[in-house]
């Protein structure tokens, strides 16, 4: 089999990790198995760049900040090749460029555009492990860019779409996907499948196992993804195109407290108001997901969205731009999304019912609603978020 695994940041904190990493590498190697591996920076360390960079100037140059953050990764890739080759496995690192990873000439934020797999297709045929220094690329300039957060995740799927890999395995510090937030739930259970689909609703909702981006390019390239731990040898969960028929109505319940509301009140009521509200939030990149308008009266209306809450005060200084000072803008922090989550929702009836009827038992008002084939998203008061979460867990039997 050719198998892409990748290590995060926790997993390769420390020497004695990477030490670790190497030698769980080596008993897949030694397994019959082609491997490529991918790293992100020991913990800690991407930080600290961007404090070093911080000193000399509060804006600097995206292109020098991309350069300076990618050194991260690679550093990791040259110890565990180094590792690697002291255990006796041959092995070579490979940074982004040399890995042959393409991007589109945005810093920062890259978006990966082709893989040429020659360099690495090559030292597999030798019988090499390669490690790659992920997070990163070089775009048609020759620059190296980063692929922001959760890079390194998106450079171990596109690697293995591009190998056609058999496998790609995410090593983090924990087993798997759960029902829900064990921290919140201790009879949440981890599962031993799930969907693309359930996986990128879960990850976009505020589960952090997976990045949402990570998850979608999986889903286009159809690779089997396996999130696993790296401190111990369970089985994980398997991310797959398939879903199963008679599998369980709801896989999990997510919350997601990086959320505000806006509420605009006296709004005129007329088209062309909400589309030219909603196109200046777009223009200052400011992401609106659940929205909500009232029947107008007397000609105006109100109308209520949610942002993620570190784009709030942005969110308000567009909105002054554009509106009158009639117009009411009021906010809200102390609210989180509840979701559930399921592709069984659609071919079963009453899972919403289910779910407005268990937080209203539990005394909760829900502020906000929204749905999908496969989602239930609602807004409520942060201090009600855990109790929300633990009581639609217990109502859709997700500890059973």
């Amino acid at each position: 089999m050719l198998i892409v695994q990748k290590y995060g940041g926790t997993s390769v904190g420390t020497l004695e990790r990477i030490d670790a990493v190497a030698k769980r590498v080596l008993e897949t190697k030694n397994s019959g198995n082609s491997l490529v591996v991918v790293v992100s920076a020991m913990s800690g360390v991407t930080n600290r760049l961007l404090e070093y960079a911080d000193h000399f100037s509060k804006s600097p140059s995206k292109r020098e900040t991309d350069l300076l953050l990618s050194s991260g990764e690679r550093v990791t890739s040259a110890l565990l090749a180094i590792a690697l080759n002291e255990l006796g496995c041959p092995a070579i690192s490979f940074s982004g460029r040399q890995a042959g990873i393409y991007t589109e000439g945005i810093h920062t934020k890259a978006r990966i555009s082709k893989i040429d797999t020659t360099n690495m297709q090559k030292a597999i045929n030798e019988g090499k492990v390669v490690v790659v220094a992920g997070f990163q690329g070089i775009d048609e300039n020759g620059d190296v860019t980063t692929l922001g957060r959760g890079g390194s995740d998106l450079s171990a799927v596109a690697i293995a779409g591009a190998l056609k890999a058999d496998l790609c395995e995410i090593y983090t510090d924990v087993d798997g996907v759960y029902t829900t937030d064990p921290r919140i739930e201790p009879k949440a259970k981890k599962l031993d499948k799930i969907s693309y689909d359930e996986m990128l609703e879960l990850a976009s909702l505020g589960a952090k196992v997976l990045q949402n981006r990570s998850v979608e390019l999986a889903k286009k390239l159809n690779v089997n993804l396996v999130t696993r731990s790296s401190f111990n040898n369970n089985s994980g969960t398997l991310i797959t195109g398939e879903e199963s028929m008679e599998g369980a109505v709801i896989s999990g319940i997510a919350m997601d407290r990086n959320q505000a509301r806006v509420t605009i009140r006296k709004v005129i009521d007329k088209p062309g108001v909400a589309a030219g509200i909603f196109s200046e939030l777009a223009k200052n990149e400011i992401n609106v997901d659940m929205i909500i308008q009232n029947v107008g009266v007397d000609g105006t209306t109100n109308l209520g969205f949610t942002v993620p809450e570190n784009e709030l005060e942005a969110a308000k200084n567009a909105l002054k731009e554009i509106l009158s000072n009639d117009v009411s803008i009021e906010s809200d922090k102390e609210i989180v999304k509840v979701s559930v989550v399921g592709v069984g929702m659609k071919s079963h009836s009453g899972v919403a019912s289910l779910a407005f009827s268990t937080l209203a038992e539990n005394g909760i008002n829900i502020q906000m609603i929204s749905t999908s084939e496969i989602k239930i998203s609602m807004i409520v008061d942060e201090k009600y978020g855990e109790l929300a979460v633990r009581a639609l867990h217990k109502a859709y039997n997700l500890d059973a």
